[in-house]
C-alpha cells in the first residue's frame, strides 16, 4: 500500500513539474510577443514622428492670401538693393535752398493793403502780382513824371529853335545854352520820376494810387504776413517764396571726419521723422570755416530734382557719407522677422508655383478666390542703417524674387496661426 502511495505521488510531482515548466515556457513566449509588439507601436509612432515635423515644417513655411486681404493689410513687395552701409560716416543736417533760389518779398513804399491775390503753397512765376496796396504818395509821383515829361518835350522844341539861332547867330549863345541845361535837368527829373515808377511796378501812364506786390522769383508761397487792410510797412518781409527746383543738403560733419570727405561722393539720407524713405544726394560743397562754436563744417550735397519732389527748407535729415564704393544686398529693416532664434523674409511665389500649389494632384477644384502665395525664407542679417538691414540668404534665392517689404510681421503671425486662411 505504501508502495502504491508513493509511485501516485511521484506521478502527481511528475506531472506538476511538466505543468510548470509549460506554463513557464507560454509566459516567456507571450513576454517575447509583448516586447515585439511594444516595439512595432513604438516604431510606427516614431516613423510618424519622423515623418509629421515634415509635413509641419512645410505648411509652416508657407502663407496665403486673397487678393482682398492683401489689399486690406497693406502688402508691399520689392527687391533686394545694393546699398553701402559698412565704411560711411555719419552725419546730421537739414534741407535748404540756395540764396538765390528763396526770396522775402517787401514794399519800397508804405500803404494799406487793398487786395491778397495769392494762399500759402501756390506756386507763382517771376512777376505774378502777389498783393496790392494803396499810398497816394504815388500819385504826386505820376504828376512829377508826367509835369517833367511835359516840359522835356517843351524844352526839346526850345532848344531845337534856340540851337537854329544861335548857329545863325541871330541870339547869343547864353541863352542857347541856359535852353540846353534846363532841357538836360527835366530830362533827368522825368528819367528819375519813371525810375521810381518802375521801381514800384506802377505804370506812368494814367493816375492810381495802387501799388502791385510782385514775386521776383518762380517758386511756392510760404508764410504770408499781411492781412488786407493791415498796413505794410516798407522793409518788412510780406510774403516768402521758395523756389524749390535747387534743393540741397547742408550737413554737419565733425571735424574729426574732414579729411575723409571729398566732392563728388555719395550720400543716404532719410528725413528724420520718416526713416521709411532713402534718398541718395552728391557732395559738391565743403565750407572752408567752422560753424558757430560747434566745430563742425557745413558739407553741401545736391538732390536729384525728381527725389526732392516733396521736400521743403528746413527738413532735419540724417544722413550716411558713402567713404567707398562697396556696396551689400540689403532689405527695408521690416523685411525681416524673427521666429525663434532665426531671422526671415517673405518670399512671393510666382503664378506657376501657386498654380501648383492651388492644384495638388487628387484634390477637387473648387472656386474660390485668387491667392498670394508667400514662403518663409530664412536669411543671416548684419548690419542696420538709414532704415535698411544687409541679409544674406542661407539657401539660394532669384536675383528677381520678389520681397515682402511691409507687412511681414503680419505673414509671420499668420503662418505661425496656422498658415493659410479658411475659406
Amino acid at each position: 500500500m505504501k508502495n502504491i502511495f508513493m509511485n501516485l505521488t511521484d506521478n502527481l510531482t511528475a506531472k506538476h513539474a511538466k505543468i510548470k515548466r509549460k506554463v513557464r515556457k507560454g509566459i516567456k513566449l507571450s513576454a517575447l510577443c509583448g516586447i515585439f509588439a511594444l516595439f512595432a507601436v513604438n516604431l510606427s509612432c516614431n516613423e510618424k514622428k519622423t515623418e509629421e515635423p515634415k509635413e509641419e515644417e512645410k505648411a509652416t513655411t508657407e502663407v496665403s492670401l486673397t487678393e482682398s486681404q492683401f489689399k486690406t493689410v497693406g502688402i508691399e513687395t520689392g527687391f533686394v538693393e545694393d546699398r553701402n552701409l559698412n565704411k560711411i560716416i555719419k552725419a546730421n543736417g537739414y534741407t535748404t535752398v540756395p540764396p538765390q533760389n528763396s526770396a522775402e518779398v517787401s514794399t519800397l513804399i508804405g500803404g494799406t493793403v487793398k487786395d491778397i491775390f495769392v494762399l500759402e503753397g501756390t506756386f507763382v512765376n517771376k512777376g505774378k502780382v502777389l498783393a496790392t496796396i494803396q499810398n497816394l504818395e504815388v500819385i504826386e509821383m505820376q504828376e512829377d513824371y508826367h509835369s517833367a515829361s511835359a516840359s522835356v518835350e517843351y524844352l526839346q522844341l526850345e532848344y531845337n529853335r534856340q540851337k537854329t539861332l544861335s548857329d545863325e547867330n541871330v541870339n547869343p549863345r547864353k541863352t542857347f545854352q541856359e535852353v540846353k541845361a534846363k532841357l538836360a535837368a527835366e530830362r533827368a527829373r522825368a528819367q528819375a520820376a519813371k525810375n521810381k515808377l518802375d521801381a514800384l511796378h506802377v505804370s506812368t501812364k494814367g493816375s492810381s494810387s495802387v501799388v502791385p506786390i510782385v514775386s521776383p522769383i518762380n517758386g511756392y508761397v510760404g508764410k504770408i504776413n499781411i492781412a488786407k487792410g493791415a498796413f505794410a510797412n516798407t522793409g518788412v518781409s510780406l510774403f516768402e517764396v521758395v523756389d524749390n527746383s535747387q534743393m540741397h543738403l547742408d550737413l554737419n560733419v565733425y571735424e574729426k571726419d574732414l579729411g575723409s570727405i571729398s566732392i563728388g561722393q555719395v550720400i543716404d539720407f532719410v528725413l528724420t521723422n520718416q526713416s521709411n524713405k532713402s534718398i541718395k544726394g552728391k557732395i559738391f560743397g565743403i565750407n572752408k570755416s567752422f560753424s558757430n562754436e560747434s566745430k563742425t563744417v557745413a558739407v553741401h550735397a545736391k538732390i536729384d530734382p525728381a527725389d526732392a519732389k516733396g521736400l521743403i527748407p528746413g527738413m532735419y535729415v540724417s544722413a550716411n557719407i558713402n567713404i567707398t564704393n562697396s556696396t551689400v544686398p540689403a532689405l527695408p529693416k521690416d523685411a525681416v522677422v524673427r521666429n525663434a532664434d532665426k531671422y526671415f523674409v517673405f518670399v512671393q511665389e510666382d503664378e506657376k508655383a501657386e498654380q501648383e500649389h492651388d492644384h495638388k494632384a487628387g484634390e477637387k477644384e473648387e472656386i474660390h478666390e485668387k491667392e498670394v502665395h508667400f514662403k518663409a525664407v530664412e536669411v543671416i542679417p548684419g548690419t542696420t542703417d538709414l532704415g535698411f538691414t544687409e541679409i544674406k540668404f542661407v539657401n539660394e534665392v532669384s536675383a528677381n524674387a520678389k520681397v515682402v517689404t511691409k507687412g511681414a510681421f503680419y505673414l509671420l503671425s499668420a503662418m505661425k496661426g496656422g498658415g493659410e486662411h479658411e475659406h
